[in-house]
């Protein structure tokens, strides 16, 4: 009876150890798993768009709403937001910049921020870009396709009966839409005529400002 309770204890001192083992390691199994796209390590949430496994979107994408949500409602502690992206979706973009202001998180550009990354970006309290890492802005687009997707599934809803109607309509949304853009960029304390010259860039172009001209203008802040 003694040599079977001394081999149960050294079975349950194996399988604590054992399990102690795969806590600790839990953390890093997690950053070295397959999603590479979306995770934790330490106190920061990283977020890469360029380094995605095979089925992954490469690119900011809606579903990334929900994903955000609930990394942030599932991990405590979490301070700062790291990026790499060439940007994605503009609305998932601004849903994402929502939650980030709210959270007060701080966010860094690791590598690239382009585009509609630029807006998650600037919605952190404190802004900041690692060397050699850049932040590119062009004007938005919407190509031919998607138009006519758009045109064809709205426009019994909308009372678009014909393209200049719907035309007319694509001149006033824009208009807006540029408002709110530039208005964005003022409310996160980017210089005006900064938000302005982000505009000049054809979408198939980047302006890709120096170190020097970001903080300047107040995209890149030490202080929230």
């Amino acid at each position: 009876m003694a040599m079977a309770a001394w081999k149960k204890t050294i079975w349950v001192h194996a399988v604590v150890v054992c399990v102690a083992l795969v806590a600790l390691a839990g953390p890093a199994l997690a950053r070295k798993g397959s999603d590479k796209r979306l995770y934790v390590d330490g106190a920061t949430l990283v977020f890469d768009t360029e380094s995605v496994s095979k089925g992954q979107p490469g690119e900011i994408v809606v579903s990334d709403i929900d994903l955000f949500r609930s990394m942030l409602q599932e991990r405590s502690g979490i301070e700062t937001l790291r990026l790499n992206s060439s940007g994605g979706s503009v609305y998932a973009s601004s849903e994402i910049a929502w939650i980030v202001s709210d959270y007060g998180l701080h966010t860094q550009v690791d590598g690239e921020c382009v585009s509609a990354c630029v807006d998650i970006f600037l919605a952190g309290a404190r802004r900041q870009m690692t060397l050699g890492s850049k932040i590119g802005f062009h004007r938005r687009s919407w190509s031919p396709e998607a138009v006519e997707g758009y045109y064809n599934d709205l426009r019994e809803n909308q009372g678009w009966d014909t393209p200049f109607v719907f035309g007319s309509w694509i001149y006033a949304d824009t208009q807006r839409e540029m408002y709110e853009y530039l208005s964005y960029l003022v409310e996160r304390g980017v210089e005006a005529g900064f938000a302005i010259e982000t505009l000049q860039v054809d979408s198939g172009d980047e302006w890709y400002p120096s170190r020097l001209q970001l903080m300047a203008a107040g995209v890149l802040r030490e202080a929230p």
